[in-house]
């Protein structure tokens, strides 16, 4: 008879030398991808000034990220209508365009491959933000019980909160969707590898999806259909700038993010994931429903569970999760079948190179949370790789090619 114990040993060691889930490539819309490990849409509220354009600082931190299997930028809003935080980068003015082109040839140059997600944030917003500091437009004046960001008289950030929105116009509903094919055609003029439409986390495109935000009685509200309606027009033109398999969409299923909830998320999620099969997108991109449970270590929610299970049924393409993912989470969510990619977030704010230390199994720096948003280096670009921890490299530094 076999020695159990050294055969179990044997397993044991076999499973260890197995290459993970989270290193093998994966075709992508017409892109191979190294690996699984994404860079999520991360806000940073450090684009240049005036006039939010991305900046060498902005390049250097997005290089220092490349080894990722592809990088989602940060939110990036299509029209000076679109924003809602202080200092994020826009791509509807000639030198945002310029000023993203040198970060794409910076992540270029470090073989990296990059989208861009093209935002509106509806009613996330502030009139201090806003055009001749007009309210913010959404489907409907619902007021959200949440906060923006905006500078102060002293020139420093502060939180503020949100205030009642003016409902858009059925007229204004082809200058919106424009809005976001000027932006496509910007990024791809900018260098971009293709653009992920954000209609998720509470901002405009989502307040259409939810119920509980979209309260209009026109063909933009009512059923799931009539509620996504935008989304969809705002797909269609999207994939006209840049061809669809260049293009990826982000949902929030089940989030209450920004005050946000929908009467019935399953039937509108279930019709959203099944229309999203007709376009042949790079990829659907989901916030985690049960990124809670994930971050805790315990099974998801059974509600929460449903619906990873109804959209992984339904949509027929690349599903991209993000949310409370580590390295070990992710690898059992990509062995079960349940993603094809996982897109991480402050794991690369503190840790440029997260691909190298999830597949060495190496400690991760912990991100500092005082220094998210607003600022300079300091919690951007400071950061060290594993290379320069054991004196392997230098310090990052701004490339003058970047300037």
């Amino acid at each position: 008879m076999p020695d159990t114990d050294t055969a179990a040993g044997a397993a044991a060691r076999a499973q260890e030398q197995r290459p993970l889930k989270l290193s093998e490539p994966l075709k992508v819309g017409p892109y191979t991808l190294r690996h699984r490990v994404v860079m999520a849409p991360l806000t940073r509220s450090r684009a240049g000034q005036p006039g939010n354009v991305p900046a060498p600082l902005n390049a250097c931190y997005y290089a220092q990220r490349a080894s990722a299997a592809l990088i989602i930028t940060e939110a990036t809003q299509v029209s000076l209508q679109g924003q809602g935080y202080a200092w994020t980068p826009g791509i509807h003015s000639r030198e945002q365009v310029e000023g993203w082109r040198r970060v794409a040839d910076a992540v270029h140059e470090a073989s990296g491959l990059m989208f861009m997600q093209l935002w509106h944030v509806g009613r996330i917003s502030h009139p201090s933000l806003q055009p001749d500091q007009m309210p913010p437009v959404a489907p409907s004046p619902v007021k959200p019980n949440a906060e923006t960001f905006i500078e102060n008289e002293r020139g420093e950030g502060e939180l503020a909160p949100c205030v009642t929105p003016r409902a858009l116009q059925l007229e204004e509903m082809p200058y919106l969707v424009r809005q976001y094919w000027r932006g496509a055609r910007n990024a791809m003029k900018a260098g971009m590898d293709g653009i992920e439409v954000h209609a998720a986390n509470g901002y405009l495109l989502d307040q259409f999806i939810s119920s509980g935000t979209n309260r209009r009685t026109d063909e933009y509200g009512g059923a799931p259909a009539q509620r996504a309606r935008l989304l969809f027009e705002v797909l269609d033109s999207v994939c006209e700038a840049c061809g669809p398999q260049k293009v990826g969409v982000r949902l929030s299923p089940l989030s209450t993010f920004n005050d946000m909830h929908d009467d019935d998320p399953e039937a509108t999620f279930a019709y959203i994931a099944g229309k999203l099969n007709d376009y042949g997108l790079a990829y659907l991109h989901i916030v985690n429903p049960a990124t809670a449970s994930v971050e805790r270590g315990v099974p998801p929610e059974e509600r929460a569970q449903r619906m990873i299970d109804l959209i992984r049924r339904t949509y027929r393409g690349v599903l991209m999760i993000a949310g409370g993912f580590n390295g070990q989470s992710a690898e059992h969510w990509l062995e079960a079948g349940t993603a094809d990619l996982i897109a991480f977030g402050r794991p690369f704010i503190a840790n440029p190179d997260l691909p190298a230390r999830l597949f060495a199994q190496a400690p991760l720096n912990t991100p500092d949370p005082a220094t998210f948003y607003g600022g300079g280096e300091r919690g951007y670009t400071d950061y060290p790789s594993l290379a320069q921890e054991r004196g392997e490299a230098p310090k990052a530094v701004i490339d003058d090619r970047w300037r």
